[in-house]
């Protein structure tokens, strides 16, 4: 008589290797998925800071928020996804600072922190207007924390 199949024993076996295999790969996936946000992350600071240097050769202050980079222009500063503030794991806002007598932002202050601390990245991020690009691991970036190398 032929046997055909596999015994439970060979199947337990088989599956005892694919969980092993599991286990040593999904973490490393979760760690490269982790760094490659926080690498997009970086990304979107510098194209919000060199679109707010853009926005400011061709009017009279830096832009008020992270809105007015999008909104009613052609072609706009960036793009729709940057523009409603979350993008690959990471929350976005820029605000104009220190305004002028007419109300023109004269420079501004842009934060990426993560939507999921821990999961979707680990630092937070922070860009003025000298486009020098901080971050911070147990609070939000700010100017005096340390650039990134």
């Amino acid at each position: 008589m032929k046997r055909r199949g596999f015994t439970l024993v060979e199947i337990m076996i088989v599956v005892a290797i694919i969980a092993l295999l599991a286990a040593i790969a999904i973490p490393n996936l979760l760690r490269a998925r982790l760094a490659a946000n926080e690498s997009a992350a970086i990304a979107a600071l510098k194209t919000l800071s060199s679109a707010a240097h853009t926005f400011r050769s061709a009017n009279p202050g830096y832009p008020a928020c992270l809105t007015t980079l999008y909104d009613g222009l052609t072609p706009p500063y960036i793009d729709s996804v940057l523009a409603g503030g979350t993008k690959q794991g990471y929350q976005f806002s820029l605000i104009g600072t220190n305004n002028d007598t007419n109300d023109n932002p004269q420079g501004f202050d842009a934060n990426a922190w993560p939507v999921t601390p821990g999961t979707t990245g680990n630092r937070r991020f922070f860009v003025d207007t000298s486009g020098v690009i901080r971050y911070n691991t147990t609070g939000n970036a700010t100017l005096t924390d340390a650039p990134l190398e």
